[in-house]
């Protein structure tokens, strides 16, 4: 069995998720709208390892009307949050759709260099 000395960091990561809210969305009024709102902000607490900015789009971009900026660390506490916002009513109604998600690691050339180093080293 072959043992690395490498040692594990954990890889600040970002995930884009762009969303399409659709007609039936705006047909519910602002005060609906809040309540669901309100539903999400309840869920996102409960998933500290995510850090969640919501992004109105809708007269700047098209094919998405909103997006999410979603920086973590660990892929399955972003994961989880994800399982848990899909069994909401914004998306089982639905009232919105994942257009596209993109996906990155933060400086992630310095992580692979301090890697190569680490090898060097041995």
């Amino acid at each position: 069995m072959i043992q690395s000395s490498e040692t594990i960091r954990p890889l600040p990561m970002v995930a884009v998720v762009y969303l399409a809210f659709e007609p039936a969305w705006l047909a519910l009024s602002r005060q609906g709208r809040g309540e669901i709102a309100g539903q999400i902000g309840e869920i996102l607490a409960r998933h500290p390892k995510v850090t969640f900015e919501w992004f109105d789009a809708d007269a700047l971009a098209g094919g998405f009307s909103d997006f999410a900026i979603c920086r973590f660390s660990d892929m399955r506490a972003y994961h989880h949050l994800w399982e848990e916002l899909r069994d909401t009513v914004i998306f089982s109604k639905p009232y919105a759709r994942i257009v596209n998600v993109t996906t990155g690691i933060e400086n992630g050339f310095q992580d692979y260099e301090a890697a190569l180093e680490e090898v060097a080293g041995a």
